[in-house]
């Protein structure tokens, strides 16, 4: 049985490795070479203390929290707000979304010294984690400090319940230390409840992924766009196929389907997002490859008759989304999982997958009930995607209908940012921070 006290000593062990890990990552993005000190828990000066820090790992979970977020810097005005991440891309999208409304800097290694160095430079009152983030040594500290500890939008999939079991006794004990456990469906309440969690400390919420909204940055990056796509008159015509955050394998099965659609569709234009910037020099020697045509949007050029539009760049997927005609999210075709398809649905628009969005279990349910997705099987995917997207695009009602099925779904499941805030505010209740109370602003 694995003990904290063994999690501890196998961590150290490890850092050796875990550095060398991150700099072989940075051999591709140069970023994970970066800021290598905050990794081991010293967060960058200037900064303030006895605040509420907000992990949220990657870009996904920053987008997905950016309502609670703003929720949090209207209440407690008076307190520092920081967001840790753990990718350079999470780290990006703070900074694009909140700039220096948040402090911001990497969560460290789950290592004893580096965590204690970073509980104390910031001292906070409240840390709060997301999903199945969960850090034992760190929140053994917490704990150990009396700091208040909430975990939001609570995810454990069966999968993840069936490893975490088998290290039960590190686990139960980690759970148990947060003060609430926000899931995001009933069925992962009932997960974490068989993980060893307290009844008395966990609700179901809801998922705060549907609380989504449109900012005027995004506007403005729509815009910025939009001249690039548009400029040509006769780019007017010019039917947009949007493949969102992919991985290794998913550019292959789209490009097969888009060649078959070229014939019929002269006018479509393929934009491809990778999910990963050390990616985006592969995927762009892929599609030349294919024999297409292909511009960057690091080129800064106007869209002219070129086939594929390659989105080689952080933080304008969301405004993307508002100018494409169909959607399909990668991540889909493979283990990963899939991506988040309340952001396309967001914008109306009609969304495609491939067989696992297991990621995405409990939105997935809510999407079917609604008739606003299209699903494909494992069978030849590249073959149902080109038949699918043929179809969406001889039906433009179809279309529609489904953007707007998708979009209904959104509206119809927030709230969850609204729930988390009322937890914080009953945890720091009892500790003087001269807040506002929920709803005073409004």
């Amino acid at each position: 049985m694995i003990s904290l006290l063994i999690y501890r000593i196998l961590l150290l062990l490890l850092l050796p490795i875990l550095l060398i890990f991150l700099l072989i990552r940075s051999k591709n993005n140069i970023a994970y070479r970066q800021r290598l000190f905050e990794r081991l828990g010293f967060f960058p000066k200037p900064y303030q203390q006895g605040g509420i820090v907000v992990h949220a790992a990657s870009v996904g979970e920053v987008i997905a929290l950016k309502s609670f977020i703003e929720k949090l810097l209207l209440t407690y005005p008076d307190l520092p707000i920081t967001i840790t991440s753990f990718t350079p891309t999470g780290s990006v999208q703070v900074r694009s979304l909140f700039g220096n409304r948040v402090q911001h800097g990497y969560l460290p290694l789950d290592l004893f010294p580096c965590t204690a160095l970073f509980l104390q430079r910031l001292k906070p009152k409240m840390m709060i984690f997301m999903e199945t983030e969960l850090w034992p040594n760190l929140i053994s500290q917490c704990a150990q400090k009396k700091i208040k500890l909430l975990l939001i939008n609570g995810r454990l999939s069966k999968n993840s319940l069936t490893s975490y079991q088998k290290i039960s006794s590190l686990i139960k004990p980690c759970l148990n230390h947060f003060d609430r456990i926000l899931s995001q469906s009933p069925d992962n309440l009932e997960h974490f409840l068989q993980l060893g969690a307290q009844k008395k400390r966990c609700i179901n919420s809801g998922n705060l992924k549907f609380d989504i909204s449109v900012n005027a940055q995004v506007m403005e990056k729509k815009l910025e766009l939009a001249k690039l796509l548009f400029a040509n008159n006769n780019q007017a015509k010019r039917i947009i196929w949007l493949v969102a955050s992919t991985h290794d394998g998913d550019e292959v099965i789209a490009l097969a389907a888009f060649k078959k659609l070229l014939p019929h569709y002269p006018q479509l234009l393929l934009v491809l997002v990778p999910r990963h910037p050390e990616r985006f020099e592969q995927v762009a020697k892929l599609c030349l490859e294919q024999k297409l045509s292909l511009l960057k949007r690091s080129e800064n050029k106007v869209i002219s008759d070129e086939q594929v539009w390659l989105l080689d760049s952080l933080g304008e997927l969301m405004a993307a989304f508002d100018l494409s005609d169909i959607v399909t999210m990668g991540g889909s075709f493979s283990e990963v999982g899939g991506h988040n398809p309340l952001e396309p649905a967001l914008f109306n628009k009609p969304i495609i997958v491939g067989h696992n969005m297991s990621n995405f279990n409990e939105i997935m349910q809510k999407l079917r009930q609604e008739k606003a997705i299209v699903e494909l099987s494992s069978n030849e995917p590249s073959t149902q995607l080109f038949n699918e997207v043929s179809t969406l695009l001889q039906q433009p009602n179809q279309q529609k209908t489904l953007g707007k099925n998708a979009f209904n779904v959104v509206l119809a499941n927030q709230g969850a940012s609204d729930i988390s805030l009322l937890e914080v505010q009953k945890l720091l209740a009892p500790i003087d921070t001269g807040t506002k109370a929920l709803g005073e602003n409004s």
